[in-house]
């Protein structure tokens, strides 16, 4: 069982006791303000196979790496005008950038997958405040077995790896409850490889033109989240569900009743105002819990893919493609 200290009345204990245990080469998890992360040294190779190891994740999937600032980036990547510019209006932030490796870069070739781009983000709060003491950036990805469900509390770390790391720094839930959006720059036009934190429409703003969104065939995996089948739950997913079946939990989005809702195992609703910030808050939680209530499936309402929105349709798609 892995021990528990709480940043939020001991963040100075967090740090010393997480930069001790990240020195030994060895994954922590850690809150940030989209997911709990799973985070070691991002130029250790024995580390980042630590996290390999105990998220169970294939390695052709990069990490994310975490930096405490746009100066630690730039000494690991290469800026082009339109990602300095993303990077200076929304980091630290729930934004992840695909971006060239700088030579002379020290993150390992085990956190790119081989690739010669790294994705890098700067984070909100504690998560920074570690990194910069410990001056190193930290591969993060989710601190969940890899393909399930992400978490969002120490809880939820505790149940899924508890047994398989040493500490979790417990920050309560997080604030927005998916993982950071993920874009790359080609040719000058901005490419939307994963939907998350930051709304497409803000990225936009701030580009100046609109999302790239790749359709059609399955595409290469240049970041987290890109295979097909992620964020699964247990039970089935059904998605635009309009009843509900017996056996079946139900999680809805500010919709009046649904037939056959009575029957559920569990009804929850993700914002009964309609709210997509607080339903993608409150997503993984909620699918840890209809998971956790027996159901064989849980059915889910319509979501609307705007905002937020795109995200939470994201994930839902995800969890509900045929598994291996």
């Amino acid at each position: 069982m892995a021990r528990h200290i709480d940043i939020l009345s001991d963040p100075e204990g967090g740090i010393r006791e997480a930069t001790a245990i990240l020195s030994q080469g060895l994954p922590v998890a850690l809150p940030t303000e989209t997911v709990y992360g799973l985070a070691a040294d991002a130029t250790n190779p024995k580390a980042i196979a630590r996290i390999y190891e105990t998220k169970g994740r294939p390695q052709f999937n990069p990490l994310i790496c975490h930096m405490s600032d746009l100066a630690m980036a730039e000494r690991h990547a290469v800026f082009d005008p339109i990602s300095r510019k993303l990077a200076e209006a929304f980091w630290p932030g729930p934004l992840t950038l695909v971006l060239p490796l700088k030579a002379g870069s020290t993150i390992h070739p085990l956190a790119t997958a081989g690739l010669d781009s790294v994705g890098i983000r700067v984070p909100k709060g504690f998560a920074g405040d570690l990194i910069r003491a410990f001056g190193r950036p930290l591969a993060a990805p989710s601190a969940n077995t890899s393909g399930k469900i992400s978490a969002t509390s120490a809880d939820h770390v505790e149940a899924d790896l508890g047994d398989r790391i040493e500490l979790i720094l417990d920050a309560g839930s997080c604030a927005v409850g998916v993982e950071s959006t993920i874009v790359k720059i080609e040719d000058g036009e901005v490419r939307l490889l994963r939907p998350g934190g930051l709304s497409a429409e803000d990225i936009e703003r701030v580009a100046g033109q609109p999302l790239q969104r790749k359709a059609g065939a399955t595409p290469a995996i240049e970041a987290p989240g890109m295979l097909a089948s992620h964020y699964a739950p247990g039970a089935a997913v059904r998605l635009d569900a309009h009843n509900v079946s017996s056996g079946e939990a139900l999680i809805r989005f500010g919709a009046p009743e649904i037939e056959g809702e009575k029957n559920a195992t569990i009804v929850l609703d993700l914002s009964a105002s309609g709210d997509l910030s607080e339903a993608a808050a409150n997503l993984f939680d909620f699918m840890k819990r209809a998971d956790a209530s027996g159901a064989s499936t849980i059915a889910f309402s319509a979501i609307p893919d705007e905002g937020l929105g795109e995200a939470i349709n994201d994930r839902l798609r995800r969890a509900a493609a045929p598994r291996e």
